[in-house]
């Protein structure tokens, strides 16, 4: 079963944000809990987990891309 990873809130003041660097890899496993993805807001890196156990099956967006809110970003192939 796969899950589509979206972009969460993380700028209370906007709904878009720059997408900074995947800290795993396509075909690497993920637990929930570990830091996935790194964006970068009003010239903050923040570091954002998976909610999900799997393998990082597909990456949708690549480094420097703006990112909405609700944006599908990463595929997970669920455990």
């Amino acid at each position: 079963m796969q899950q589509t990873v979206t972009m969460p809130k993380i700028n209370p003041k906007s709904d878009e944000v720059i997408f900074g660097v995947w800290t795993k890899n396509v075909g690497d496993t993920i637990a929930a809990g570990e830091v996935l993805f790194e964006v970068e807001t009003d010239k903050v890196v923040s570091e954002v987990e998976s909610n999900f156990n799997g393998v990082l099956a597909e990456t949708l967006v690549k480094e420097n891309d703006a990112v909405k809110t609700g944006e599908a970003i990463a595929i997970i192939d669920l455990f």
